[in-house]
């Protein structure tokens, strides 16, 4: 089997090493210490390159990067730590609208967001249903040509620098769930929305926001008035067309390599020749190979126009788990030194894997949580039967 990627793939992958090389500083790696995994520089930069326009289908007017590239672009972001929680929204957003957006919103909205003028969030979650977006409570009333709405999301992540949040709202409860919903393009400027922060147990800054008599313009509507289901389905279209590779783990294992050829071992010499930390460093190199080949049929099947949802809920699952496995294993190896945490003045690879070791969880919910991608896999792909209640 060849593995390898086509030349063009391959020169693509050394330009955007070259970029991130100059572009991610480790005074760009500290602004994630605010808690918002976002660089307005970075963004920009990648905005001029036409990275984010790039990843748009080309059908809807984008520059239709190809899938290869596209997942080449992640993997590298990833594996320099690059803050990237806008460019996924941005892109996403841009191709949503794309598709099943009005003349308004893609004159108005689109242009920003493809080129780092203005950054998007998603408001989907709320309190009382978490992944069940379906059962979204949040109102929107019409009155005239304006929607007026009142609700709570949670989890709206970039929200306190967004410019635009996709807004998931129901618009009929006296019908089933899912066929009651209506999504807007809301600007975050707008009276009577307040944004509180919430803060995760690792190092990221989320948001609960608060719609109190919120007036909208129909203009604003993206899709059919009770089509919000729609709208969703192809929200996780491109949220897995643009997820590529999940390679959250080499970071770690470089970070507990570099820890390990100066750490003391309790029997004399470095930690770096432990066999059981030899051994759990090699299992993790694996796991990541593992991840990789996940990646590559991923993006190979996309390149090619075949369906690929499954395999990127196999990727992502895979991803996230052994990521949060590997954390605890070099958490363990570390001991007291891998309960130190940063103070204000270090730098931003210091104390890193404690910082990772409270981050892995997250990645399995966000993107979909394992149970949901779990379930995915079980019925897609193994053919088993939906559990009844």
């Amino acid at each position: 089997m060849d593995f390898s990627y086509p030349a063009d793939v391959e020169a693509f992958r050394t330009e955007v090493q070259e970029f991130l090389t100059e572009h991610v500083t480790d005074a760009v790696l500290e602004e994630v210490d605010t808690g918002t995994v976002h660089s307005d520089d970075l963004h920009k930069a990648m905005a001029a390159k036409g990275w984010l326009s790039g990843a748009v289908p080309t059908e809807l007017g984008g520059g239709g990067m190809s899938p290869l590239k596209m997942s080449v672009l992640i993997e590298e972001l990833q594996l320099f730590r690059a803050p990237i929680d806008a460019m996924g929204v941005a892109i996403g957003m841009a191709s949503i609208i794309l598709e099943l957006g009005n003349d308004f919103l893609k004159g108005e909205v689109v242009p920003r967001l493809l080129s780092g003028d203005a950054l998007g969030a998603f408001g989907y979650s709320e309190p009382e249903s978490g992944s069940d977006v379906a059962a979204a409570q949040t109102k929107a009333v019409r009155d005239g040509d304006e929607w007026v709405i009142n609700g709570q999301k949670m989890w709206t992540t970039m929200a306190h620098v967004a410019d635009y949040v996709i807004l998931l709202t129901r618009t009929n409860p006296d019908v089933p769930k899912h066929k009651g919903l209506t999504f807007f393009i809301v600007p975050l400027d707008s009276p009577g929305i307040e944004i509180q922060p919430v803060w995760t147990m690792g190092y990221e800054r989320s948001n609960a926001t608060f719609y109190d008599e919120v007036r909208l313009d129909d203009k604003w509507r993206l899709g059919d008035v009770d089509g919000g289901w729609n709208v969703m389905k192809t929200a996780l279209k491109f949220e897995r067309g643009i997820a590529g590779g999940q390679f959250y783990s080499p970071p770690l294992i470089d970070a507990t390599i570099d820890w390990a050829t100066d750490a003391p071992a309790p029997d004399g010499g470095a930690m770096i020749d432990d066999p059981g930390l030899r051994e759990s460093l090699v299992r993790a190199m694996i796991d990541v190979e593992v991840c990789r080949c996940f990646a590559q049929k991923t993006a190979y099947l996309a390149d090619t126009g075949a369906p690929f949802g499954v395999e990127g809920s196999m990727t992502k699952l895979f991803a996230s788990e052994t990521f949060k496995k590997h954390s605890h294993w070099f958490m363990d190896a570390m001991g007291p030194d891998g309960l130190v945490k940063r103070v204000e003045g270090d730098g931003p690879h210091v104390a890193f894997v404690e910082e990772t070791f409270r981050h892995a969880p997250v990645t399995t919910i966000y993107g979909g949580t394992s149970e949901i991608n779990r379930n995915m896999v079980a019925e897609a792909h193994l053919g088993l039967p939906r559990a009844r209640r």
